[in-house]
C-alpha cells in the first residue's frame, strides 16, 4: 500500500508571515465572537484561523502548503514536520476540522459548547505555531 499524496503548492517560506497574518486577525475576530455570543461566526473564524495557522507553520517549515480539496490533508502535511509536537498538534487540528462541514454546510446553528471547545482548541493551535514563527 501506497501512501496518499498530498496536494501541495510551493510557496516562499518568507510567505509565511503572510498565512500567519490572516491566522491573527481570524483569531482576534474569533474570540471577539465568542464574547458576543455570536457562535456560528465564531466557529467559522476558528476553522479559518487553523487552517491560516496551519499554512503558516507548513510553509515556514517546508515551503509548501496544502491545496487539496479535502481540508484533512493538510492535517497529514502538518503530522509531517519535523517539529517534536507536530503529530500532537495535528491531531488538534483534525478535531477543529471534523467540525467544517456542521459550522459551514448543515442547517442548525453551533451550540455554546461547541464552538467554546472550537475556540479553545483553535487557540492551542494558533499559540503552537504563533511561537515557532519569528517576531514581525
Amino acid at each position: 500500500m501506497t501512501a496518499k499524496e498530498l496536494k501541495i503548492r510551493q510557496e516562499e517560506k518568507t510567505a509565511a508571515v503572510d498565512y500567519l497574518k490572516k491566522a491573527k486577525d481570524n483569531y482576534s475576530q474569533m474570540l471577539a465572537a465568542i464574547e458576543k455570543k455570536n457562535y456560528n461566526a465564531s466557529a467559522t473564524l476558528a476553522l479559518q484561523c487553523a487552517i491560516s495557522s496551519a499554512d503558516a507553520i507548513c510553509v515556514f517549515e517546508k515551503g509548501v502548503r496544502s491545496v487539496s480539496q479535502d481540508h484533512f490533508d493538510v492535517c497529514e502535511l502538518v503530522s509531517s514536520l519535523s517539529i517534536p509536537e507536530a503529530k500532537e498538534k495535528a491531531k488538534t487540528l483534525r478535531k477543529i476540522i471534523t467540525k467544517k462541514n456542521i459550522v459551514q454546510y448543515e442547517r442548525r446553528s453551533i451550540f455554546q459548547d461547541e464552538a467554546s471547545e472550537m475556540v479553545k482548541l483553535t487557540s492551542r493551535f494558533f499559540h503552537w505555531v504563533e511561537s515557532l514563527l519569528p517576531k514581525e
